[in-house]
């Protein structure tokens, strides 16, 4: 960082989160520097399926998955999986999920997810025109297939969970579905679709975007890891390879971001869920809405860079190799479930969404000093809150009060 730029705020972190709370600041005037040890769309923001699941609005830690997961644990290539090499160090934060499980925990962490989701509803499309991202915007719905009866009749509290919050959706025949969606197999007997789901045209291509807008407006975006945090009298010490100083910091660093907190003597139980996706061709299915198989873990998404099947759960930490193994019995499943679809030449990927027991992200203010402020650990919800985030740590750092009531959010809340 050249000695003759000082910035106001320095952000940890050039992924979606990262980059939209970047902007955000930048729009209130401040000088703003990123640093990122790999740089822009490195991580889990180029990978995701592009989704703007406004509707998720369900806590992954919940009664339904508990009474899942046993199944799809004995399944080493299923929805969840933990590897036996990091089963003992992820003990910890499974007995934190489990307690999050509960009515009484699952009921905040719903009302708080709900406040969240409006929120950033609320802003995406505001932040989108003033990054000039607007027209990658897609509104294609989503839906949800069932393999049976039993299955449908599952889902029915989530629905219910949904249409009190006022979230439009439609429960379909096999019939219905092949008008919105042609081509599935006859196995799926049931669907429900969500038209108010919305996408990005290609997440990484989305991620680039608001790194050059960031840039253009006058930012700064350096390739630098983050070993340390020091607080000052008057700002923050950021050790990334050499001491860079601002008067606040950001830390959006996804799955590393524990480890970047730690300096300040804070521990977060952060986690890593490894997800697998296969990228095909454009022309490997005529996709006309994106499909979510529920029971099996794993989403088909059209992007404007190809198909993208992708999902499940993998809880295996940041250093073990990746099991493509995963994206392909995903690739396999689909072409079983999608007839049609065109497997060959398919491009694997596998990236790390920082995820916390409860479902939340960490969105507030250091304890160590009030001059840090945190934002990471969305799981699988990083580009659906991502504007919403980055008003909440716009408002942060302003020393506003925050659109939405943020104790659920509190990093101390562990």
């Amino acid at each position: 960082m050249s000695e003759a730029v000082v910035p106001d705020t320095i952000v940890i972190g050039a992924g979606v989160i990262g980059l939209s709370a970047a902007l955000a600041l930048q729009a209130q005037g401040h000088r703003v520097v990123v640093l990122d040890r790999e740089g822009p769309a490195a991580g889990a923001s180029a990978g995701n399926a592009g989704a703007f699941a406004f509707t998720d609005v369900l806590p992954l830690a919940s009664p339904g998955i508990l009474h899942k997961a046993p199944k799809w644990l004995l399944d080493p290539l299923g929805p969840l999986s933990i590897p036996p090499a990091y089963a003992l160090r992820i003990a910890p934060w499974m007995f934190r999920f489990w307690l999050a499980c509960a009515p009484g925990r699952l009921a905040q962490s719903t009302a708080a997810q709900i406040s969240l989701m409006d929120l950033s509803k609320a802003e995406l499309e505001p932040f989108l025109r003033r990054t000039g991202t607007l027209a990658m915007l897609r509104k294609e719905g989503n839906l949800q297939v069932y393999e049976s009866e039993s299955e449908f009749r599952a889902s029915l509290p989530g629905w219910q969970a949904r249409a009190d919050h006022g979230i439009a959706f439609r429960h379909m025949t096999a019939a219905e579905m092949a008008e919105i969606q042609p081509g599935m197999a006859a196995r799926f007997t049931h669907g429900t679709f969500t038209p108010g789901w919305y996408s990005i045209s290609d997440p990484k291509l989305y991620t680039l975007a608001l790194a050059e807008r960031f840039v253009a407006d006058g930012g700064i975006i350096q390739r630098a890891e983050v070993t340390a945090l020091r607080p000052l009298e008057n700002g923050v010490e950021v050790i990334a390879g050499v001491a860079h100083r601002a008067g606040h910091v950001v830390v959006a660093a996804g799955a590393f971001s524990h480890k970047i907190i730690r300096t300040l003597g804070e521990r977060i139980p952060l986690e890593t869920e490894r997800g697998y996706n296969t990228t095909l061709s454009a022309d490997a299915f005529d996709l006309r809405t994106q499909i979510t198989f529920g029971g099996h873990g794993f989403v088909v998404t059209r992007l404007s860079t190809g198909i993208r099947v992708g999902g499940a759960v993998e809880l295996g930490g940041l250093s073990l190799p990746p099991n493509f193994a995963r994206s392909r019995a995903m690739l396999a499943k689909a072409s079983a479930f999608l007839p049609g679809l065109k497997t060959s030449g398919g491009t694997e990927w596998m990236g790390f969404r920082p995820s916390l027991p409860d479902s939340l992200p960490v969105i507030g203010r250091a304890g160590a000093t009030p001059r840090v402020t945190y934002a990471f650990g969305h799981g699988h919800l990083g580009l659906t809150q991502s504007a919403g985030t980055a008003r909440l740590v716009a408002d942060l750092v302003a020393g506003r009060m925050p659109a939405i009531e943020l104790s659920a959010f509190s990093p101390r809340r562990f």
